[in-house]
Formats: C-alpha cells, structure tokens, sequence
C-alpha cells in the first residue's frame, strides 16, 4: 500500500511542462498525469464528478448537502522548464534528501504547484473514503497552463459561470507561512494573498535603415533601444502603500516591537519613510510598494557584423494595486520620451480586485492555518507580488483568496521557477491536515 509520500513523487515524476509554445508541449504527459491521478486516487473519483475542460484542465465537483455557496481549492498540473545542469539532483526523479525534520523531496513542482495539488487531493481522498459529505459542494480546479497563458483556468470560470456557480470561497497558491519577512516580526506569519498585482509585457521597438556595422548612424537602434530601457530603470514607478499593504501591517504591528509597533500603527505619517525603507531590503519588499518594470528579452539584428534595422526589448511589468496597464503604458511613454521608440502591449491584465480580510471567507482560513499548521501562527492579508490563475475567479466571486500552506525558508521560496526546487516532507504532509480542514468547515 502505497504512502502519501509515495503519491506525490510517482506525479512528481510526470514531467507535466508547460510553453508559451504549446505546440511544443508533450500532451501524453498529461494524459498520463491524468491517468496517474485516476489510479492512485480511486475513492475521490468514485464519489466526485470530474470532467475535462478545455482539452486539458480538470474540474471536479463533490455533490455536498447544499449546492449553494461552494468551496472551490485550486491548483495547477503544469510546471516550468528546467535546465538539468543547474539542479543538484535530477528535476525529475523526486529524491528524498536528508533525514528527519530536514528529509526534503526535490522536485520541479515539490512546490509549485503540485505540492499543493496532490496535498488536496490527499484530504480529499481520505475524507471520501471515510463516507464524509460536505455541507456545501466543493470544487476542484486544476489548470492545465498556468505557467504560460492560464487558458484552461479561463475555461473553468467559464463552464463555472454558465452554470450560475458563485464560490463562497475560493483558494489557490499564493504566499505561504514565512518567518522574518516583516523586518522586526518574529512570529511566523501566514502571508494570504488577498489580491495579486497585475501583469502586462510591454515591447519596446526601435528602427533604421540597416547596413554594415563598419559604418553606424550616430544613433543606431540598438542605442536608442538601450537608452530607452535604461531611462525605465532610472526612474522607477514611484512608492506607495495599497490598500492589502496597509491591511498586511496593521494586522501584524501588535507583533512588532517598539518603535516598529508604532511606525506601522501610524502609517498615515510614516508611509512615506516606510516605502523609502522597504525598497532597499531586497526585490520582495520593494516589490510591495511600487509597480515593477524590467527588460527580459532582447533581439538584434540577425549577425554580429550587421546593424539591426530593427532592435525589440520585453519589458514585464507588474502592477500594483490601483495602477493599470494603461496608466503604466503611458508613464513608459512619458519616461521614454522617445517618439522613435514605439510602444506596444503584448499581454495585459490590471491588478485583481480586493478581497475582504474580514467576515466568514477569512475565519475560514485564518482557523484552519491555526489549527492545521499552529495556533502561534498571525494569518495577515497580503499582496501576491505574482500572477495566479485565481484572478479569473474574481468574475464570479468577491472571496478569492491566494495561500500555499506550507512553512517555506527564504532559499526554498527562492528556488521557485529555479533550481533546487524542494519541500521538507513533514511541511508537506501538514499542508494536507490544512486542506482537510478548510474542507470540513465546507
């Protein structure tokens, strides 16, 4: 009889990778990541109806004693590439590594995002197998392409909203339980994201004549390409606390120390200070006060002796809360200051609405962390700094709410979407007990 553990590194396994490209995505992976959940999980899929949306994604629904006001826990079955060479262990074999507390399994997706994927899957199991019914129905949502275009997840809101489904509850990934993220909060605090920035990548394009490289314009494209991005990165999007920032310290101020305690208690006159400090404590916590701009692609002309008749730049950019893709279209514009430079948006969603950090969606969750995952734990709002499939769930429900209930170090939070990418099997399993309860308070 196989083991929890054994479940999840069998679909550890499963090499479920996505691409912007989808055609070059390998479809019988997922089919038979499919076929893996079918088997390994027999008492959930005896009890819930499950049915494939848009070729790929899953949705199932467990029939509860009332079909109003559902829970719905999300997840996604993709993962990201990897570069083999950079792992210490091999990406796909979900190796055991260590022993006791430290005994960590490292995968590509231990946590993003199919440590929470199977760890719902294991509460759910378990409690179909015990004849549990939940007072409410509950869902499954789990997307098929998060990584790249979060398609599946649209179509899921989609078959949702035709069938005049409103969520009472919504939960995907989203922060985790962190220590010493707040400077001078020592208590471990439970980071739910309650609303997301928003993404866009904006293309930067600069043109001339071309011609041979041993005789340039005095301002080729790739130079006025280049002075455009370094224009956007000398004068960033200003600071400010949003609203799920000001939420987020409030709420863990009485934690604080003193003078700390009373800068957050007070932000209308320590505001300013406060953003100014947050900026230089790395990319996380300046992340949280401004809108985010940075080039992540390139191009030239075709070879090194050749002037590029035309030089391309992404710029991705993440919104903050109360921006939008048009107001930062046109501060780029305005920073540029180059009418030569042409200015295009690619991909664009503004910032997710607020969901509310108090009421019955949010005691759900804030007692389930504390009896799942520890009583001394401060569950506090916050603002997912990354994209989730869950902003397409804010159509169709004011209660939409991001947290991975896992108790994650700063280096494993840092091996997302990187090498080494690992969970300590004992956080693991205790994320399980946090689903189970959510569900029991269905």
């Amino acid at each position: 009889m196989t083991s929890p553990v054994d479940r999840f590194r069998e679909l550890l396994r499963i090499p479920t990778v996505s691409h912007a490209d989808e055609s070059e995505v390998d479809w019988a992976r997922f089919e038979e990541f499919r076929a893996a959940l079918e088997r390994l999980y027999p008492h959930t899929h005896r009890v819930l109806d499950r049915e494939l949306v848009d070729g790929h994604s899953l949705l199932y629904r467990w029939t509860g004693k009332d079909a109003a006001a559902p829970l719905v826990l999300m997840a996604h079955q993709d993962v990201v590439p990897i570069v083999e060479s950079e792992w210490e262990h091999p990406p796909f074999e979900a190796l055991i590594v260590g022993e006791g507390a430290d005994a960590a399994i490292h995968a590509r997706g231990a946590i993003d995002d199919k440590g929470s994927l199977v760890a719902i899957l294991e509460a759910v199991e378990a409690l179909a197998e015990e004849g549990f019914v939940p007072e409410h129905d509950v869902y499954l949502a789990f997307g098929h392409n998060e990584e790249t275009a979060g398609g599946g997840a649209q179509a899921i809101v989609g078959v949702l909203k035709g069938r005049g489904i409103h969520p009472s509850l919504v939960i995907d990934e989203g922060g985790a339980v962190v220590d010493g993220v707040i400077p001078g909060v020592t208590v471990p605090t439970a980071m739910v994201g309650v609303a997301e920035r928003g993404v866009m990548t904006l293309w930067l394009t600069a043109r001339e004549g071309g011609g041979h490289a041993s005789t340039p314009p005095a301002v080729p494209a790739t130079a006025r390409l280049a002075r455009a991005i370094d224009r956007l990165h000398r004068h960033p999007f200003p600071r400010r606390i949003a609203a799920p920032v000001r939420a987020m310290l409030t709420t863990i101020a009485p934690h604080a120390p003193q003078p700390l305690r009373a800068v957050f208690q007070n932000l209308a006159l320590t505001g300013p200070l406060l953003t100014a400090v947050f900026a230089k404590l790395g990319p996380e916590m300046n992340a949280i006060v401004r809108t985010t701009a940075v080039a992540t692609q390139l191009s030239g002309a075709p070879g090194e002796n050749v002037l590029a008749t035309t030089a391309k730049a992404a710029v991705n950019i993440r919104l903050l809360t109360g921006d939008t893709v048009a107001s930062a279209t046109e501060r780029a514009r305005r920073v540029i200051a180059d009418p030569e430079v042409e200015l295009e948006v690619r991909h664009g969603s503004d910032p997710s609405p607020v969901s509310p950090w108090k009421g019955e969606a949010w005691r759900r969750i804030a007692t389930a962390v504390g009896s799942a995952l520890g009583e001394d734990i401060v569950t506090t709002p916050y603002l997912q700094l990354g994209a989730s499939d869950s902003r397409f769930f804010t159509t169709i429900s004011n209660h939409v709410y991001r947290f991975t209930p896992f108790h994650l170090t700063r280096s494993e939070r840092d091996a997302l979407h990187s090498h080494n990418e690992r969970i300590r099997v004992d956080v693991w399993l205790r994320g399980i007990e946090f689903y189970r309860a959510l569900v029991l308070a269905s």
